[in-house]
C-alpha cells in the first residue's frame, strides 16, 4: 500500500529568492510570490506545513498598477475610534509606502490563519534595489517567463 508523502517541519529545505518588481503588474507578482511563500512550487508541498521559501522583493517603488487601479482601488483601515475609517488609493499608497502596498497584496493571497502568518514572515519587501540579505546568497527568481 502506498501512502502520500507528508512533509515534516524539520525536514523542509528552504531557499532564498530575489524578485525584481520593476514594471511587473502587482497582481501577477503577488500570485507568484504567494505561491513560493506557501511552497506550492515544490513537489513536497504539504497544505498544513510551512514548506515555502524566503522571498525578497526589491524595487517595490517601481511596481506597475494596470488600468485605473492607481486612482480607483482603495485600501481601508479603521483606527478603532468612532468614525475612524481611513481610506487611501493604491496610487497614493504606492507613493507614500510602496512596501505596504506589496505586502498587503501578497498577504491577501495567503491563508488567514497562523500558518499564513508564519508564511508571511518569510517575505521581505524593499523599495529600492538594495537589500541586507546578501549573506543568504539568494537566487534570482525570474518571473517574466512565469507570467
Amino acid at each position: 500500500m502506498r501512502t502520500t508523502y507528508m512533509a515534516k517541519t524539520g525536514e523542509v529545505e528552504r531557499k532564498w529568492y530575489v524578485v525584481d518588481a520593476t514594471d511587473v503588474p502587482m497582481g501577477r507578482l503577488s500570485t507568484i510570490v504567494a505561491s513560493v511563500l506557501r511552497g506550492k512550487n515544490k513537489p513536497t508541498f504539504t497544505p498544513h506545513v510551512d514548506t515555502g521559501d524566503f522571498v525578497i522583493v526589491i524595487n517595490a517603488d517601481k511596481i506597475k498598477l494596470t488600468g485605473n487601479k492607481a486612482s480607483d482601488k482603495m485600501y481601508h483601515h479603521h483606527t478603532g475610534f468612532p468614525g475612524g475609517l481611513k481610506s487611501v488609493s493604491a496610487g497614493e499608497l504606492r507613493e507614500k509606502n510602496s512596501r505596504r502596498l506589496v505586502e498587503t497584496s501578497i498577504k491577501g493571497m495567503l491563508p488567514k490563519n497562523t500558518l499564513g502568518r508564519q508564511q508571511l514572515s518569510k517575505l521581505h519587501v524593499y523599495g529600492g534595489a538594495e537589500h541586507p540579505h546578501a549573506a543568504q546568497q539568494p537566487e534570482v527568481l525570474d518571473i517574466t517567463n512565469l507570467i
